[in-house]
């Protein structure tokens, strides 16, 4: 268990070994959430990139994607689109 000392201006240094378990860096955001009484500290990007990562669960399966030569392929697609859309009638 470690231990933080708050300061007058309601600041805490996070220690070494927690900031290396949560992935943390200078300059990243931190998440606090309360759970039946209790506060946990969770890296911010982290826990947004689980959210999306389960937010899409099962989509690819449901535009029927089943490889990753399909999905390359709808990549490829969904590029050039974006490209004909920008520049196809700039000239």
């Amino acid at each position: 268990m470690d231990i933080a000392r708050l300061s007058t201006q309601g600041q805490i240094t996070i220690p070494a070994e927690i900031r290396e378990k949560l992935n943390l860096k200078g300059g990243d955001k931190v998440l606090f959430v309360e759970k039946e009484g209790q506060v946990f500290l969770l890296n911010a990007s982290m826990e947004a990139l689980r959210k999306f990562q389960n937010s899409m669960e099962g989509k690819a399966e449901e535009a029927g994607l089943t490889s990753e030569k399909d999905i390359n392929e709808a990549v490829e697609e969904a590029r050039k689109n974006i490209w004909d859309e920008k520049y196809a009638n700039n000239g």
